[in-house]
């Protein structure tokens, strides 16, 4: 099949949620890692009549591609779901599906090559953006419907697969949450300062290049900040079981960034984190992170920020947050309720990429059938 343009198989969508059906619960937003997500904006006093309805089969996309890492913000609704997204994103759907299965197309978005090809091709000055028009303009090879429909099994096998771990996490969370809820209730409560202790060791020589920063999951990722021509050994090294914490911007994420090293290898920080290693045969270092990925916590934290520009959870008033604390057999029963939920999680995560990586695959491999 010859080359023809993406326009030709998709139509922009513009409904408005100008009745105010729907609230804040449906404002969402779209991921570089093309996943619907919960928005990060404050929607207190904010009127949602703007918002654009994001519909089941429909795609959503954020034009701006300069300050998101060279990649497109993008998601296809495949809930029953109507979500809102904010008003400067752009809706469309599928209007020929005779031409074109939606999941197909959206494979098709999943690839690198999609992400290079908008980023190359967006245009401004301050901010960069990839139009509407510069959408409908790819060129797209399209296989037979029923060959693109092959592939699309192949892909939602994959997708079901992994969504049937997902599915256990929340029973997992739940249940260590639950136990947790009664720990605060009856443990003893200790304070955070007189359970872990500071450790500061650095890069000195320069042999670790494994730069880490740690996300709103509280899990170690490689780190945003351009490392180029900076001095790695002012760096903090983080050992297998210690825990880094940074206390900047806790207020506006509404969320304590702390993360615990469960690798042999060790990683360097920012000389602006925390390394603390936990004082001996009072509290595991895993009980410690279990304490701090619950919800009220991050709330907790949230309140005790400062009042500056980066709303910051200093040192001292994170010392001062107490927690309970109970025997060490204890521990170690609840533990193992959070160890399944973070295995579980790791081997979603590590399916969910395996599933990202297969659709340039797919895709070339539809059209290696078609013969195009």
């Amino acid at each position: 099949m010859a080359l023809t343009k993406l326009g030709s198989y998709i139509e922009q969508l513009d409904a408005r949620n100008a009745d105010d059906t729907f609230g804040a619960d449906a404002v969402v937003g779209l991921s570089t890692q093309k996943q619907i997500i919960k928005t990060k904006a404050d929607l207190n006093g904010v009127k949602l009549t703007s918002y654009k309805l994001f519909p089941p089969t429909t795609f959503a996309y954020v034009p701006d591609t300069s300050r998101r890492g060279d990649k497109m913000s993008l998601a296809f609704n495949r809930t029953g779901e109507i979500y809102l997204v904010s008003s400067i994103s752009i809706v469309f759907k599928v209007s020929h599906p005779e031409s074109i299965v939606p999941d197909y197309l959206f494979m098709y978005f999943n690839r690198p090559e999609f992400d290079r090809y908008a980023r190359f091709n967006s245009w401004g000055s301050a901010r960069e953006t990839f139009s509407w028009d510069e959408m409908c303009d790819i060129d797209i090879d399209l296989p037979p419907i029923e060959i693109q429909q092959k592939y699309v099994d192949v892909y939602n096998a994959m997708l079901a697969n992994q969504q049937s771990y997902e599915h256990g996490l929340e029973d997992l969370k739940i249940a260590f949450d639950s136990i947790l809820d009664k720990e605060k209730h009856k443990a003893h409560r200790i304070a955070v300062g007189e359970l872990l202790k500071e450790i500061d060791n650095r890069n000195d020589d320069g042999t670790i290049e494994d730069v880490e920063g740690i996300n709103i999951t509280k899990q170690f990722m490689p780190t945003v900040a351009n490392t180029t021509n900076i001095n790695l050994n002012r760096y903090k090294v983080v050992q297998k079981n210690q825990i880094a914490y940074s206390g900047m911007q806790t207020g506006r994420d509404k969320c304590i960034r702390i993360a615990l090293q469960t690798s042999d290898k060790p990683i360097i920080v920012s000389p602006a984190y925390t390394v603390f290693e936990v004082k001996k045969d009072r509290v595991l270092p895993e009980f410690i992170m279990m304490w701090f990925s619950r919800a009220e916590s991050d709330r907790r934290g949230w309140f005790m920020s400062d009042s500056s520009v980066r709303s910051n959870l200093d040192l001292d008033r994170f010392y001062e947050t107490e927690i309970p604390v109970p025997p060490i057999d204890e521990q170690r029963a609840i533990v193992d309720i959070y160890q399944a939920y973070l295995d579980r999680r790791s081997i979603s995560d590590r399916l969910k990429e395996r599933i990202k990586n297969m659709c340039p695959i797919l895709i070339k491999g539809s059209l290696e059938e078609a013969g195009v």
